[in-house]
């Protein structure tokens, strides 16, 4: 019987040591996924910053062409 227990136990530290890990790599994974969507955010407005300035620039040159 002392030995069933024992087993039980043992099981249980297991179990919690496993579910503490698990915790942890979850907290990890939320931090990373948390850092992507904010630089995703970045390069958005990154991407659109730029764009606009291309498009100004055509409409600048397509302005120059049209004086010549």
């Amino acid at each position: 019987m002392k030995q069933k227990l024992d087993k039980i136990e043992e099981k249980i530290n297991e179990l919690i040591s496993l579910c503490d890990s698990l915790k942890k790599e979850n907290r990890l994974l939320r931090k990373k996924q948390s850092d992507w969507t904010k630089e995703k955010r970045l390069l958005l407005v990154r991407n659109d910053n730029a764009r606009q300035k291309i498009e100004a620039m055509i409409e600048r040159l397509k302005t120059m062409e049209n004086l010549d």
